[in-house]
């Protein structure tokens, strides 16, 4: 601290701005939604001490509440071997030694999870004794009395020093978990945070605007805190004219936006090392905008050019806290007074502050809460005597301290009836005893006790997950000569596509890996404006691959394009008219009224059929045109993301072929048809709608990448390549491509027309095969569909997806990645035949092709991440869906093209929305490799980023040996586990027979019809 203290300001600054990045949300602009592990900041600390340090930072909870894990209990999803397991794993000393007579630790503890630790508050209690049988319920009386007896004590103490104890506690927040703000709202109930946010938005929005903003504001080239400093300064309808002389201290600004920081800061905060915690607590009440300020000054290429600094944010953002909470302060205070005197001004008021804190606390009785309002608003507005005060503290101080008693009988009258003790047990514990059990009983903090319903929630799916394998391991077999291999994302959603395949067409082999295909390319479509990167986030593509209108279609390529541009441009044009013309808007509105209402009623009626209507007059007017890939680079250049490759040069495509199918284990055998099957999603009136595509494709679709690997691999140059390195693909073997659209399950089938003449038996058997499926699958997708028709038909099913898909006011297109909650990377023969219910990542991997693990490894460096970060982001979207998600779709308002706010006042909300994990299961990702322990072993040693994720327990690691049934749980302190337990599964003929008429989600189950 001495050494960075001795740096320039400046330099300081500068490393402040970069802890942010740790704490801070890092979502790119919406429409680029990738991903990631919420607590990203923090993934250098073991799982569970994150989860503890984020939610002191930010007040977030990060468990799922404990009445959710006993609904779970009571609902057979969590089992007392479970809880005891948990316990045992969690590492609780001396479990089984004697506590009480017969009890012993382990009991009171599994006692007090199921009782749990919450009390009612002083309104519900008193209401459960006058209108229940609570009042005469011997057990809480009996502790009832004991604790009145314990606390009888403390009646003699005098309230006054424990006030002023804890206002102290209280200001020392200040600088480290709170802001000047988070005290004065407390104290008072203001929050100036919401007319800091008001002032704030409106100018951050327009400054960050990616394509919506009318206007922009003249200085914007400066800065945004020359921008704000020139428009504030000037704005005829401010919501801070009420503050004396703001205008012209605004005006008078230093021009540098550091010099204002190092005149406001002092002004909150005197200790200087307190600054960096200070200017973090402001930057985290306001995450959302704070985030994306910060992201977009870190990624300035990935804007329109504005300059965006976070210091200038800072700079704002510190002097509008220091105004605000000045004016605050002399309303609080009758007059004013420097932040620095706020400190002693309650500590000689203790009578003021007490009654203040207890407005705050939920055991504070109705008439006595009543009593409280009504003096602050007095003193809001007017001077009210100390005397009143004093009379209503020594009201409020012995409520206080029963509080206590009435919360500690609760809980030990609700621990005693799961230990089955009876009043007659109860009347012979000593006081020492029911002492220790009250000890025994809160010796796990609320976090503590989290993590173990935790670990016996994820127990209870990993032993179903762990028998469902074992039992499945004597039925492995592949079929001996394929009539189709399909290659799919490891996307969750098509377990479900993959299964119903196999169920269909048991002759045909599904693989499954990242979506992007191991070619990682800038793509730019017919219609496209520029090129799109699709390849992981992480990834930097250096080649470029164009889609192109056929040779000799030069003509009809042009007259389309200027189609396609001319309605794109009448309908910019009426669209922006309407909004910003004074004269023309209202004309063309109305001439629009009736054509639209037509539209709005049939989207409303028939949300698919008008779909599909209006898609087809697009495609009739622009014109169809069949295109072609400007796939192969003559010769390899000095390419660099900026200027990218056009195309790939012949070794360069024979290297990533090569490398994929080795890597997926599909190097003989070839089928006569391999269909390598991307994905996407396409809804309307969805601004999360990257949050649905292929992740490995920055949040983009994975069809183009199919269509490349197709397309290089049919290249007699690139098969030859093959050969020469050992992997001769035949003849008689063709690829194709195709994308599947996750939401309404349809395909787009890619160069269909290229294929020869010898395979198209076997293709129009391969579509009729693959539509079938999808139907299925719609079908099974509808049974976690509140507003989905009940066990419907696959064509009724597939109907019904459409009609999701056009619809414009459907909140739940599709449910994306929820209940996702393990990977298996292994051969296809370890799963096949399993109803795994769409929550499992499947990763194709060949363990007897991979001497040395070097696959393995590569799949567990691109996978890991990739499964770790969307399993969290779904776990604390969840949890937490204020704090960490971004609320509900319905009251989404899109903000200049780059975020969402809830209506038109609030912080950029990041994260998921509520309709993403509403049935979302939260848990860590369990992966599953079919490898030995050794070779797993051997790759976490030498792999830091894998060491990260795993023995720091954010994912949950175990193997399935590729020789036996035998299953290993990797444990960060113990090593590997092996797993024993009963492999019986219920058996059905088709998934169908087993999810039909299932509303929650489905424990795994052998389908017959799925191997052969």
């Amino acid at each position: 601290m001495n050494a960075e203290h001795e740096l320039p300001i400046g330099e300081r600054l500068a490393h402040w701005v970069e802890h942010l990045t740790h704490v801070l949300p890092a979502q790119a602009p919406i429409r680029d939604f990738v991903h990631h592990n919420t607590l990203h900041g923090f993934q250098h600390l073991p799982f569970a001490e994150a989860l503890t340090a984020a939610r002191a930072l930010t007040g977030a909870t990060t468990w799922w509440p404990e009445a959710k894990f006993r609904e779970c209990l009571a609902s057979g999803r969590i089992s007392a071997d479970d809880l005891n397991a948990a316990l045992d794993d969690f590492g609780v000393a001396d479990l089984d030694e004697p506590l009480i007579r017969a009890l012993s630790r382990r009991d009171v503890l599994l006692a007090s999870l199921l009782a749990g630790n919450e009390a009612p508050d002083a309104s519900r209690l008193g209401w459960l004794q006058r209108e229940t049988a609570l009042a005469d319920d011997f057990i809480f009386g009996h502790f009832f009395r004991l604790t009145v007896e314990g606390h009888a004590a403390a009646h003699a103490q005098p309230w006054q020093p424990l006030a002023q104890a804890s206002w102290a506690e209280l200001c020392g927040r200040v600088g480290k978990s709170w802001t000047w703000r988070s005290l004065l709202e407390y104290l008072s109930g203001e929050d100036v945070l919401e007319r800091v946010r008001g002032i704030l938005q409106r100018h951050l929005a327009a400054h960050l605007d990616l394509g919506v903003a009318a206007w922009r504001n003249p200085a914007q080239g400066q800065g945004f805190f020359a921008a704000w400093r020139a428009s504030a300064g000037l704005d005829l309808a401010w919501e801070m004219d009420e503050l004396p002389n703001v205008r012209d201290e605004i005006l008078h600004l230093p021009d540098s936006p550091i010099d204002v920081l190092l005149e406001e800061l002092p002004r909150l905060i005197a200790d200087e090392s307190l600054w960096p915690g200070y200017l973090q607590r402001l930057s985290l009440e306001l995450p959302g905008w704070s985030g994306m300020f910060l992201w977009r000054s870190r990624n300035p290429g990935r804007g329109d050019g504005t300059p965006v600094a976070m210091l200038d944010y800072l700079a704002v953002r510190v002097l509008l806290e220091r105004l605000l909470i000045d004016d605050l302060l002399r309303r609080l205070t009758g007059g004013p007074m420097p932040l620095a005197e706020l400190p002693e001004h309650y500590a000689a008021r203790p009578e003021e502050f007490l009654v203040r804190d207890a407005r705050q606390q939920a055991w504070l009785p109705e008439e006595l809460q009543g009593r409280a309002a009504c003096l602050v608003d007095l003193a809001r507005n007017g001077h009210v005597d100390v005397d009143e005060w004093r009379h209503l503290a020594e009201a409020i101080a012995p409520v206080m301290r029963a509080a206590q008693a009435d919360s500690a009988a609760w809980q030990l009258a609700a621990l005693s009836r799961q230990l089955g003790l009876t009043l007659a047990d109860l009347e012979t514990l000593s006081r020492e005893e029911v002492v220790a059990l009250q000890t025994c009983a809160g010796s796990l903090a609320s976090e503590q006790r989290s993590q173990i319903w935790l670990l016996a929630y994820e127990r209870h799916y990993r032993e179903q997950l762990f028998a469902a394998l074992t039992a499945n391991h004597p039925r492995q077999s592949a079929p001996a000569a394929p009539s189709a291999q399909v290659v799919m994302c490891m996307d969750d959603r098509e377990e479900g596509t993959r299964r119903h395949l196999e169920e269909i067409a048991p002759d045909i082999v599904t693989y499954g890996a990242v979506g992007f295909f191991g070619v990682p390319i800038y793509w730019q479509g017919l219609d496209d404006a520029g090129r799109t990167a699709l390849c992981p986030v992480v990834v930097r593509p250096t080649q470029l691959v164009r889609e192109l209108g056929v040779a000799g279609a030069e003509i009809e390529e042009g007259q389309r394009a200027a189609r396609r541009e001319r309605r794109l441009h009448w309908r910019e044009l009426f669209y922006q008219a309407t909004r910003r013309r004074a004269v023309a808007g209202p004309i063309l509105t109305a001439l629009g009224s009736l054509p639209a209402l037509g539209a709005l009623t049939a989207v409303t009626l028939a949300p698919g059929w008008f779909g599909q209507t209006a898609r087809r007059w697009r495609e009739q007017y622009d014109g169809r045109l069949s295109t072609r890939l400007a796939l192969t680079a003559e010769q390899q250049i000095e390419a660099t993301p900026e200027q990218p490759q056009l195309g790939l040069t012949d070794a360069e495509q024979i290297k990533c072929v090569e490398d994929f199918l080795r890597m997926i284990g599909l190097t003989g055998n070839f089928a006569p048809l391999v269909l390598f099957f991307g994905h996407g999603s396409g809804s309307q009136n969805n601004p999360h709608l990257s949050a649905y595509d292929c992740g490995a494709c920055s949040g983009k679709h994975g069809g183009p990448n199919a269509r490349v690997f197709a397309a290089m691999a049919n290249r007699p140059e690139v098969r030859a390549g093959l050969a020469a390195h050992g992997l001769s693909i035949p003849d008689s073997c063709w690829f194709i491509a195709a994308e599947h659209n996750t939401c309404d399950d349809g395909v787009e089938w890619y160069d269909l027309e290229t294929v020869p003449e010898r395979f198209h038996a076997a293709l129009d058997t391969l579509l009729a095969q693959i539509g079938e499926a999808c139907r299925a699958h719609a079908a099974e997708r509808c049974r976690r569909l509140a507003s989905a028709p009940v066990r419907p038909t696959p064509w009724k099913a597939r109907q019904h997806m459409l009609g999701r898909a056009s619809d414009i006011s459907q909140a739940r297109p599709e449910l994306g990645h929820a209940t996702n909650a393990a990977a298996f990377i292994g051969r296809r023969e370890m799963s096949r035949g399993l109803f795994l219910d769409r929550r499992v990542f499947l990763i194709s991997y060949d363990p007897a092709s991979d001497d040395d693990g070097a696959i393995a490894e590569g799949i567990l460096l691109a996978a890991g991440p990739v499964g770790a970060g969307i399993a969290l982001e779904y776990y604390f979207s969840t949890v937490d869906n204020e704090h960490f998600g971004c609320g509900s779709k319905i009251t989404h308002n899109i903000t200049g093209l780059f975020g969402v706010m809830e209506g038109a006042d609030s912080d950029l909300r990041t994260g998921l929305p509520w309709q993403m994990v509403e049935i979302h299961e939260p848990m860590r990702l369990l992966v599953v490799v079919e490898q030995t322990t050794e070779r797993l072993t051997a790759i976490l040693n030498r792999q830091p980023p894998l060491q990260e994720l795993i023995n720091k327990e954010w994912i949950v690691l175990a193997s399935k040996s590729p020789l036996t049934a035998a299953i290993e749980l990797y444990c960060p302190r113990r090593g590997w586990l092996p797993w024993s337990g009963p492999a019986v599964l219920p058996q059905v003929a088709h998934s169908a027979d087993w999810f039909a008429g299932e509303l929650e989600a489905l424990a795994p189950a052998i389908i017959l019809g799925g191997i052969r």
